[in-house]
């Protein structure tokens, strides 16, 4: 059964899950993993795939071309990449993958299609993430370089600690692909009186090296 990005954004029980695991974080004091931030992860995952070439699924079954690894499936995973915090912060990627193979079995798509899904949501977070495919590589980007104010929920900015503070700071955030040069750049503007320069690369400096990688 073709399984679309548009039956999974408008599935209840997906949406309970991404609504449920950010509630989860909330308490945590994560910073925000809600509809904002897995929308954006399934349209820079499908972005980066779309600029490197890679062809939608009805050409490439129309091609009989050897990719199943497509701009939709990208968006999926994208999109259900942390549902995995409904269950624990901990090991979240395993158990996202795992929810994400009966949540896709059961609407029926076909097991190749599952089987990219799971192993790019299986591989995405920092303590065991690794490009094992191009799903994988694109949501690991489009994951770690989502840095923006809106993250923050905490109000009260004098209780801010480093991950609020240097997502606070930025102003605009960008991701830049250039084929031509096989370079990919995160392109940040940040209020230095807000956050130094040091503390970004402080917390984000291994997930920069899993980016490059």
């Amino acid at each position: 059964m073709e399984v679309t990005f548009d039956m999974i954004r408008s599935s209840p029980e997906i949406r309970t899950y991404i609504t449920q695991a950010d509630a989860s974080l909330t308490a945590l004091g994560f910073t925000e993993h809600s509809f904002a931030h897995v929308g954006k992860c399934a349209h820079v995952a499908a972005q980066i795939l779309t600029e490197l070439g890679y062809t939608p699924r009805e050409v490439e079954l129309a091609q009989i071309a050897a990719y199943k690894h497509d701009i939709e499936l990208a968006r999926i995973a994208g999109y259900m990449h942390d549902i995995g915090n409904v269950v624990n912060r901990h090991d979240h990627a395993i158990s996202g993958a795992t929810m994400a193979f009966r949540i896709l079995d059961n609407m029926g798509m076909d097991p190749s299609d599952v089987a990219a899904v799971i192993t790019a949501i299986g591989h995405h977070d920092d303590s065991t993430a690794f490009p094992v495919n191009a799903i994988a590589a694109a949501l690991i980007l489009a994951d770690k370089t989502d840095v923006r104010r809106s993250r923050v929920r905490n109000k009260d900015m004098s209780t801010f600690d480093i991950h609020d503070r240097v997502n606070y700071s930025v102003e605009r955030s960008e991701v830049l692909l250039d084929v031509e040069s096989k370079t990919i750049t995160l392109s940040l503007s940040i209020n230095t009186e807000m956050c130094a320069v040091m503390d970004y690369f402080e917390i984000f400096l291994q997930r920069m090296l899993l980016c490059r990688r």
